[in-house]
């Protein structure tokens, strides 16, 4: 895969947009065609075909007055991903905020509560009225608020009552969703005791925009480089998405600048230079997935040591290992300087919910220091305004245990002095990754943190991804080895048991009788609701490639799962099976 030619034609690059390309899926769901052979691709090409599916953002597509903070407020929502980028965001615009002397007026909400933004918690996201009471809680006492619903697939039930509360109330709420799938492709189905869908909700939207009482902003940026895992396209594009609003809100605000088109374009535009800084590094991520690919498949670990914002996207993206790829909480984790202090979440610190609640970098030293060992991946997350000395006394601790130590290191262009207090950090890792920011590709302060966050997150994504493809969790370019813990999941698994070319109806079978770890299902199983599966399912591992294994091969439960024990790789494991059925010479 290493001498591919990486320049794709527009018809390939937007091949996704065709009427026939997989016509029964939303565009979050689809598979990208760019990586379709991600799960037999080296390091390198994984991150090249990565940076292929970031810059569909930037295709070109075919065809509020300052009140008092007392009163007002903007709040973000989410589930998973979402909610805690709605929290990222809030978190760095506040404090531009504070630094100006102003009131803080952003807020987040995140299905599930503070935990939810370092722990997978699924259920919740098919709660509206829980997703209603947590808005009325945020906002009570506002006369007026700005309410930003983020459901990268127009689907969450959660954000879905959110933003039917914000219609039905329009004296105090101006509801915007932000998504990105087109409007029809929203979900229809049902929601328990509800009279509306997520579709009604934004029909009903659609129509209110039409006199600005509601705003829909749903790009298109193309299907993920994994399919469904709105994580990465889907989380970076509503970063930029927001962060591009508030920053020209802010500037008209506190420094008369007016807000214009080619303003915003200009703005959207450092962006997507972001992404030509971050993949000018091609080789040095490659250097990361290749050796946190090796530790996963050691079954160690991978560590995130970050500093500010930048270790927080360090526990974002930890935290999306286990729902994505059916990881353990231990398998990738993520630890900040100065712990839930520097994390300023509105619970405070959870560090009682459990030992994957200990994120500081203290706790780091005490638990997981003591054990680490040479097939553990140690990677630190910085930039230079960071105490250069911490980070290097972090180094020598780490560097005592294991010489598997890299780093993920900003720099701008010219910075002599940070690149003297860089030597000493680089001469204790394994490989540095330093990213050189050119001057005129930076603009404000604020501009150029924004740039690192997104640079960052980029990179950390294209770590884990790479990783857990190189593990064997994805099959193709699906994300087979999700855990089924919610109705999007469920309808997600069966639909990529499909890949088996088996009817649907054998695919649910199948993907049942993984749940209930049964060759033979039952009438009370057979007639239960999707909510009973999920329940059942949350104690289950490797329900999806168990289902995908028993489909494509004549094997019973109890030998796919003993298989997969062997040769968790499901292409391996099938090609074992087919083996095994050779006729014998």
């Amino acid at each position: 895969m290493a001498g591919l030619d990486w320049t794709y034609g527009v018809s390939t690059l937007r091949q996704w947009e065709s009427a026939d390309y997989e016509p029964s899926l939303p565009v979050s769901e689809k598979s990208n065609p760019l990586t379709r052979d991600i799960d037999q691709a080296s390091a390198y090409s994984i991150v090249k075909m990565l940076q292929l599916c970031d810059s569909q953002m930037f295709q070109e597509e075919a065809g509020t007055a300052y009140q008092d903070p007392q009163e007002s407020c903007v709040v973000m929502s989410g589930c998973g991903t979402s909610g805690r980028l709605a929290f990222l965001i809030s978190s760095g615009f506040n404090k531009a905020l504070s630094q100006l002397n102003q009131s803080k007026v952003y807020s987040y909400i995140i299905a599930g509560g503070d935990r939810a933004l370092l722990s997978s918690q699924e259920a919740p996201e098919d709660d509206p009225r829980l997703g209603v009471l947590s808005l009325k809680k945020v906002c009570e006492g506002k006369k007026r608020v700005l309410f930003i619903g983020i459901s990268c697939g127009l689907s969450a039930p959660f954000v879905a009552g959110q933003l039917d509360f914000c219609l039905q109330h329009p004296e105090v709420y101006m509801p915007v969703l932000v998504g990105f799938n087109p409007a029809h492709q929203a979900r229809d189905e049902p929601i328990q005791d509800c009279t509306f869908t997520f579709h009604s909700v934004v029909q009903r939207m659609q129509e209110l925009a039409k006199s600005q009482k509601a705003f829909l902003i749903n790009p298109a940026v193309g299907p993920e480089a994994i399919s469904g895992s709105s994580r990465m396209k889907g989380g970076s594009a509503t970063k930029i998405l927001l962060e591009v609003a508030f920053s020209a809100a802010h500037a008209a605000t506190f420094s008369n600048t007016p807000i214009t088109y080619n303003g915003v374009l200009e703005h959207m535009k450092a962006y997507e230079r972001t992404l030509d800084v971050t993949y000018s590094q091609t080789d040095g991520i490659t250097t990361l997935v290749e050796a946190a690919g090796q530790s996963l498949r050691c079954s160690r670990h991978v560590y995130y040591l970050g500093w500010g914002s930048l270790a927080l996207l360090g526990l974002i993206d930890a935290s999306e290992c286990t729902p994505t790829f059916g990881a353990d909480y231990e398998d990738v984790r993520g630890f900040i300087s100065g712990g839930y202090r520097e994390l300023n979440n509105n619970d405070g610190p959870l560090t009682s919910l459990g030992p994957k609640f200990s994120i500081a970098h203290e706790d780091f030293l005490h638990l997981i220091l003591p054990c680490l060992t040479d097939k553990d991946t140690v990677l630190l997350i910085y930039t230079h305004p960071d105490d250069a000395t911490e980070v290097g006394n972090m180094a020598r601790r780490v560097r005592e245990k294991t010489p598997n130590l890299h780093a993920v290191y900003h720099q701008a262009d010219g910075d002599t002095a940070a690149s003297l207090q860089q030597d000493d950090i680089k001469k204790l890792c394994l490989s540095t990754l330093k990213i050189t920011w050119p001057r005129e590709a930076l603009a404000s302060g604020t501009l150029q943190h924004m740039q690192r966050e997104l640079s960052t997150k980029l990179v950390l994504n294209a770590v884990s991804t790479g990783a857990h493809v190189l593990k064997g969790k994805i099959y193709q370019n699906h994300m087979i080895d999700l855990q089924v813990t919610n109705t999007k999941l469920y309808r997600r698994a069966t639909r990529l048991l499909q890949l088996s070319a088996c009817p649907e109806e054998n695919c649910e079978e199948a993907l049942l009788k993984a749940i209930y770890r049964v060759d033979m299902l039952t009438v009370e199983m057979t007639s239960s609701d999707i909510t009973t599966h999920t329940c059942f399912a949350r104690n289950s591992t490797k329900v999806v490639p168990l289902a995908l294994v028993i489909l494509l091969t004549s094997w019973s439960l109890m030998e796919a799962e003993s298989h997969l024990k062997q040769q968790p790789i499901v292409r391996e494991a099938v090609a074992q099976w087919m083996w095994e059925l050779r006729p014998l010479s």
